[in-house]
């Protein structure tokens, strides 16, 4: 699924991650200075080696350091924290014309969702910089037929396609109702099926609630076993 995009690397900025080129610079020097004398001089090792520049959502995170949570920001420059890609991701039926994608009652479960609760555990902040739509019929109702389903694109889901998409985070909007023919992109060589690139990549801190939402204005035309797949790509921090 990820075939297509690029950044897929380890992150290799640390002057970046470390805040040394931007405003924070004294806060950011004050952590250095608290580490012992063998993990300052590897940090400032590394720092100094001329390492390539990161790519992708890696570059994109470096950009939105100082919008990470304090407790997060320690986290990374101690080590205890690091950056890795990933996708965050739900599935769930068309069962109404609202289908919300991460729910309160939602348990994490392997296939169906990543996360729990509709939040991002503790010291995970997901800079968002695509998202994924993707549809599917599986042959029943069943847990595994579900899971097991070949998730496609939504050219063939025609009020699916007419319907809207946005997402919010702590009521905060990161992509606004937006027509799902964004999410079209099967002609597209140079774009996964499915993917929508965000040209304003934010983020969604740990413990806030997700809520990514499909509106359709009819469900015209659906089969009633129709499940969608939202898939929130971008860097995270993890233990």
């Amino acid at each position: 699924m990820l075939g297509a995009l690029d950044g897929i690397e380890e992150y290799n900025n640390s002057a970046a991650l470390l805040g040394l080129d931007g405003p924070e610079t004294e806060e950011l020097l004050g952590a250095l200075r608290s580490m012992n004398p063998i993990q300052r001089m590897r940090v400032m090792n590394k720092m100094a080696g001329g390492v390539p520049a990161s790519r992708g959502s890696r570059a994109e995170m470096e950009k939105h350091f100082n919008e990470l949570p304090q407790h997060i920001k320690q986290g990374l420059l101690k080590g205890e924290l690091r950056l890795a890609d990933t996708i965050i991701y739900s599935i769930k039926p068309v069962n109404s014309k609202t289908v919300k994608m991460f729910e309160t009652q939602d348990d994490k479960e392997v296939g169906l969702r990543n996360i729990s609760n509709a939040k991002l555990p503790k010291n995970q902040a997901l800079l968002v910089s695509g998202i994924f739509l993707l549809a599917t019929i599986p042959a029943d109702l069943t847990k595994d037929k579900v899971i097991g389903s070949k998730f496609d694109g939504i050219e063939d889901f025609a009020a699916i396609a007419n319907g809207e998409f946005s997402l919010k985070s702590n009521k905060k909007i990161i992509m606004p109702e937006t027509v799902n023919t964004i999410f079209k992109t099967k002609t597209m060589n140079t774009v996964p099926v499915g993917y929508y690139k965000l040209a304003n990549p934010r983020m969604i801190h740990d413990d806030i609630l997700v809520e990514a939402t499909i509106d359709l204005g009819s469900m015209e035309g659906l089969d009633p076993k129709t499940h969608l797949y939202v898939g929130l790509h971008g860097t995270i921090t993890t233990p």
